[in-house]
């Protein structure tokens, strides 16, 4: 005879041991699911938009989710509701975009419901695809024990079957292997043909190169599949495949998911997409959530339209608008609609805050890049004085590079800052490529730049690159180097005397010396090894270019490299000294800030050409995800947001320019923001236009308002 409560686990029963009366206490298992009451009050926790969602989420359901309005939240909540609902947590799929949203999504599942929902399919779509081809692994002709290859695995493995195929990795022309495992990673999850992807997106590269390229990746899903491994693409790949060619596995998986929940749908590709359309093929139970308005990562092989056309897809679809955002202020709400109502591809949603009424945003149109650095600056500094920590501070950018005058400014004064997404412009492999040459023509007898520089050309390893430096630290000067003679193998050496070639170029340089050098060494070769080298070369000649222009505003070289070097070494400080590790001011990309929030947010560099980014003028199609860029950086900011932008550049190619305030500063009412007029030392130059006739609308009148 056993007492008990089956909730708590434990029963006490009465038996006979060895012929004894004796009480034996046990504790008993739960069975796989059991819906436990926890009397969540979901009326009352949620707000009415989310709470319509979690009543009538059933069949295809698109939940459009503004910029801080709770959607992770209300993806816990529906969780929760439909497990309460007697919905078995294995006929639940969660899926999210990174790990750490997973992780955050099921803790706060399991703390709103007070028990581990077990069974629960849960995680990103790469990790759901290994459980399900573990065990359906062996009707794609795998084992299910597969290997899964890093992308330091895919890329290794890649460069094999370059060199297999007989093809000269150290060719600087020939793309390296990087570059060819990003154009058949886009392929594979977009489902574009290579020669597409290398016309849209790789145009540097010649034509006759898609055939090798083609057998190349032939070689590599060949080898894989005989190693019995995937890559993080074949996951996804053959997921989509197992659904596609297995129809009876197809039914029973989707059977089995009663509903399917997807987050940031925004950000799913066409891969991911019909995924989800399959799986969802019996029970039609859906429900994706995502904001249209927050598709920014195209070149990731993301397609808005996949969003855009969820109701043509799923026939009868509901739709649900979580519109009250609790992050912003109305003022910065305002602004933020204002913009995103310009693009004409989205679903119409107008944001409205739960905050009470705020100061505007500020615009302010400083003098040149410098200037805009020194404001920045200034006003952190005085947010710090007014009580709010660097850390709830962020400076926002287009690229990285229009960071460069800033992160000096930030050394000097001895702001603590950290660069999310990626390294400092000054760290990043090509910026010290070409700093390297200069470094070398300042001292010949720099031997790390010596080597790093060697070793970029074909036929020049590490014990040749040793070679020629014994060769080299016998002089005393470029110009003798230049006159001697090497012994070394016939590719090292005609690598060799190509270098001394750009350094011949170097030496009879007349004027803008730092600038023209850097353009000289980009024009000598390096340009076409950045083609070659990296994924993102168009992203990194900008770069360069833009350090050239940088380099105008220093005359002398030493003091040119000297700030370079003090630049990278800097680890900062805050203003009383000590290490502050844990309170440092955030610089990023608008990229990589998607999803955070901070007090105040500085968005710098508003001009055409930068941002909105000089493509969209050869490819207009590409604007509306720029203006989307812009929404999502404006609606990180908590209380304030600032928006700048220098009106003078200054470019090594055609001198000091007027810049054009960027296109999304031009289609706000002036009424939606504060513009500030900032004093400082910077005097514009002299400039003349005839009113009539001026074809850059505004500029007259901002400079006239400095």
């Amino acid at each position: 005879m056993c007492l008990g409560n089956l909730n708590l686990g434990f029963e006490i029963c009465l038996g006979f041991r060895y012929s004894n009366l004796e009480f034996i206490m046990k504790y008993l298992l739960h069975p796989d699911f059991k819906p436990i009451q926890t009397k969540i009050d979901y009326k009352t926790e949620l707000n009415a938009e989310q709470f319509e969602v979690i009543k009538n989420a059933s069949g295809p359901c698109l939940v459009l989710a503004g910029a801080g309005s709770g959607k992770t939240r209300t993806l816990v909540y529906l969780t929760a509701y439909l497990l309460e609902h007697k919905i078995p947590p294995q006929n639940i799929m969660l899926v999210t975009f990174t790990n750490k949203a997973s992780k955050e999504m099921l803790n706060r599942v399991e703390v709103l419901l007070k028990y581990h929902p077990r069974g629960l399919w849960g995680g990103t779509f790469h990790h759901l695809a290994n459980i399900i081809l573990r065990k359906y692994a062996k009707l794609l002709g795998y084992g299910n024990n597969f290997t899964i290859l890093d992308n330091d695995d895919a890329k290794s493995l890649m460069k094999n079957c370059v060199a297999e195929l007989g093809y000269d990795i150290k060719n600087k022309f020939f793309p390296k292997p990087d570059v060819i495992h990003s154009i058949v990673s886009f392929h594979q999850n977009s489902l574009i043909p290579i020669s597409d992807i290398i016309a849209n997106k790789f145009g540097h590269l010649k034509p006759e190169i898609i055939p090798t390229i083609e057998k190349i990746f032939q070689l590599y899903q060949k080898k894989k599949k005989v190693a019995n491994s995937m890559d993080f693409d074949d996951l996804l790949g053959n997921w989509h495949t197992l659904l596609k060619k297995f129809p009876e596995t197809k039914s029973s998986l989707s059977k089995q998911l009663y509903y399917i929940l997807v987050d940031e749908y925004q950000d799913t590709n066409t891969i991911q997409a019909e995924i989800i359309e399959e799986l969802s093929s019996v029970h039609k139970n859906v429900v994706v959530v995502g904001d249209d308005s927050q598709s920014i990562y195209s070149f990731r092989a993301a397609d808005i339209n996949n969003i855009l056309h969820f109701p043509k897809t799923f026939k009868n679809a509901k739709i649900f608008r979580l519109e009250t955002n609790y992050r912003s202020t109305p003022q910065i709400l305002e602004l933020a609609n204002h913009s995103i109502k310009n693009n004409r591809s989205q679903f119409e949603k107008n944001l409205k805050s739960v905050k009470t009424n705020a100061s505007k945003p500020a615009l302010a149109p400083l003098g040149d890049s410098y200037q805009q650095a020194e404001f920045v600056c200034q006003r952190i500094l005085e947010l710090q004085e007014e009580g709010v920590e660097l850390k709830s501070i962020a400076v926002l950018f287009r690229a990285a590079y229009q960071a460069l005058e800033l992160e000096l400014e930030l050394n000097k004064k001895n702001i603590l800052y950290e660069m999310r997404g990626g390294m400092r412009f000054f760290e990043q492999a090509h910026i010290k490529d070409v700093i390297a040459f200069l470094k070398i023509f300042n001292n010949i007898k720099d031997e790390l730049s010596w080597k790093r520089v060697l070793q970029m050309y074909p036929g020049i390893g590490p014990a040749a690159a040793q070679k020629l430096w014994e060769h080299i630290n016998a002089f005393q000067d470029i110009n003798s180097l230049i006159e001697s003679k090497v012994s070394a193998s016939t590719k090292a050496e005609q690598s060799f005397q190509e270098i001394l070639s750009i350094f011949y170029k170097l030496i009879h340089i007349e004027e803008k010396f730092i600038a023209t050098a850097i353009n000289t060494i980009m024009q000598s070769g390096y340009k076409k090894y950045v083609e070659s080298a990296f994924e993102n070369a168009r992203d990194r000649i900008e770069d360069l270019e833009q350090l050239a222009n940088f380099a105008l505003s220093y005359k002398n070289l030493d003091n040119f490299l000297s700030e370079v070097t003090l630049s990278e070494a800097f680890k900062g400080v805050n203003k009383e000294g000590k290490n502050a590790d844990k309170d440092a001011l955030i610089l990023s990309t608008i990229h990589q800030a998607k999803g955070l929030e901070w007090k105040a947010v500085f968005i710098i560099g508003l001009i055409d050409g930068q941002f909105p980014h000089r493509k969209v003028f050869e490819k207009p199609q590409e604007m509306e995800e720029e203006r989307r860029l812009f929404y999502v950086a404006a609606t990180r900011a908590q209380d304030e947001l600032y928006l700048t932008y220098p009106i003078i550049s200054s470019s090594y190619l055609t001198g000091q320019n007027i810049n054009r305030p960027s296109t999304f500063l031009r289609e706000l009412d002036e009424n939606l923001f504060e513009k500030w007029e900032v004093e400082g030392d910077f005097n514009l130059p002299t400039i003349s236009y005839d009113d009539e006739n001026d074809d850059k609308p505004g500029i007259l009148k901002m400079i006239k308002n400095l």
